[in-house]
């Protein structure tokens, strides 16, 4: 063999061997083009990210995948783990962590870092500006779901799984309260260390106004699960309880959960919320033990008159008693009575018995929002009841200045338009009756009646002719 042949054949094989490594940005672009591989098997419309983040076979919260080719939850990504035999088993490759929206293709389990998916993660973790917010009750936008319907952001229906329209209504209500929408929408719980019904409720209210959202309609699913186990079982998605017991029992805990005390702006609920009553109280004295009691119902001024005064969240308002004998022509009247004459309870002058007392009420101090419980059902020795009566109120300009002493109310105003009004639909026995919710849009003034997922425009002059239960009020600034 000629040595000078193998010599210069050497630096050849060299020189080939050099030239077939593939260049730095080759390898990048080879390596983005497998990433996309399996991108166009994801299906949007099967997506839903409202129920509890739970492995579908382990029921395990730890570590949670969902498939975005079929939309179940997994556990773990390893090879011993319930998404990855589901991707061997079903062909299904792309999946996402829950908790870090970190998108993975397995069996392989590289990750996936792909401008196409930041949809998919901003419905299921919808962040607003404060610039957005601060938009929400001045511009009227609307959005448009996979199916290119059209919605309302914040005017969405909630689905009842079963028996929780009660629950609908009441989170409807207190997420179009601005203070407490905004805070909830803007705050990161989950930094926080907050519970989970905090943080449940803020990602619910985070959905509700998303404007890039697949579907025009939120499950509360997950909030209503946290709901049952904060409760210890006492208020249930499979059956249906009282809606103001409800409204008591959540913003008393979410007061607490967010780190209030008995201070009045302790809390975001507290500092918008509450507000205080003097009540006066004495007992009955030998000259009212008469068969006339009613008419006779006036404090002795030579007697001894307890005050104290006690902070509230919503007013309960009595209604008149119905008659109980009617005739033919008078079952079909539905008795009627104004909203001012039922506020007369606090007007300070009017004495209510009450056991063996008499009280007097009076408003010392007005909140931002002011909650009326309309007392509607009654339970006797056999049955509950309820009281149809129709209670006749403006949409604005309700006029509370006779009702309270409150010394900041001139400065702050003392004049009330309403937010939202929650009705009750039907008998008072549990499951036999239906909650629907009215609600504004402040910047168009529009109303809308919403009942689980329904959604519909309303005209303002038909809200009042509706079985009002709770209603939210709204204080007007005393130079508007």
């Amino acid at each position: 063999m000629d040595r000078r042949t193998t010599i210069q054949d050497e630096p050849q094989t060299k020189r080939a061997r050099i030239s077939s490594t593939p260049p730095l940005e080759l390898v990048q672009a080879q390596a983005n083009d497998s990433t996309d591989l399996y991108l166009d098997t994801i299906n949007r419309h099967m997506l839903d990210f409202d129920f509890e983040k739970v492995c579908s076979v382990s029921l395990s919260q730890i570590n949670v995948y969902a498939c975005l080719t079929c939309g179940k939850y997994y556990q773990g990504r390893g090879k011993s783990s319930h998404a990855y035999f589901h991707s061997m088993d079903k062909d299904h490759h792309v999946f996402i962590n829950l908790s870090t929206l970190k998108v993975y293709v397995l069996p392989d389990g590289y990750e996936v870092d792909n401008p196409s998916l930041n949809d998919i993660k901003y419905v299921l973790n919808p962040t607003l500006t404060k610039a957005q917010v601060a938009e929400l009750d001045t511009q009227f936008k609307t959005s448009y779901d996979l199916n290119n319907k059209k919605y309302l952001p914040g005017f969405v229906g909630l689905n009842n799984v079963k028996a929780n329209d009660y629950v609908n209504v009441i989170i409807q209500a207190l997420a179009h309260i601005p203070p407490i929408r905004d805070y909830f929408i803007l705050t990161d719980f989950e930094k926080k260390g907050s519970s989970q019904l905090v943080c449940r409720l803020g990602a619910l209210i985070r959905k509700m106004w998303n404007p890039k959202a697949f579907k025009g309609q939120v499950s509360p699913h997950e909030l209503l699960q946290e709901i049952s186990n904060a409760s210890g079982k006492r208020f249930k998605l499979t059956e249906q309880s009282n809606a103001i017991d409800f409204l008591s029992w959540f913003l008393n805990t979410l007061h607490k959960d967010l780190g209030g005390t008995r201070k009045k702006n302790s809390s975001i609920i507290y500092k918008q919320l509450q507000g205080e009553v003097k009540v006066e109280t004495q007992a009955f004295g030998p000259s009212h033990q008469t068969t006339e009691k009613e008419a006779l119902l006036m404090f002795d001024d030579s007697k001894e008159i307890k005050t104290n005064t006690s902070p509230f969240l919503f007013l309960a308002l009595d209604l008149p008693l119905a008659p109980l004998y009617q005739d033919e022509k008078d079952k079909e009247i539905v008795p009627q009575v104004p909203l001012t004459a039922i506020l007369g309870k606090f007007d300070g002058h009017k004495v209510h018995e009450v056991g063996d007392q008499m009280r007097r009420y009076t408003i010392t101090r007005l909140p931002q929002f002011l909650i009326f419980h309309i007392k509607r059902f009654h339970k006797n020795s056999w049955t509950h009841e309820k009281n149809p009566t129709i209670v006749n109120f403006p949409i604005k300009n309700v006029d509370m200045s006779k009702f309270t002493t409150d010394p900041d109310a001139e400065k702050l105003g003392d004049h009330y338009d309403l937010l939202a009004n929650i009705c009750h639909d039907g008998k008072p026995d549990a499951g036999k009756g239906t909650y629907k919710v009215h609600v504004r849009h402040r910047g168009t003034e529009q109303w809308y009646q919403i009942q689980d997922l329904i959604v519909e425009e309303i005209l303002p002059q038909m809200i009042f002719m509706s079985e009002s239960y709770i209603q939210i009020w709204e204080r007007k600034p005393a130079s508007a």
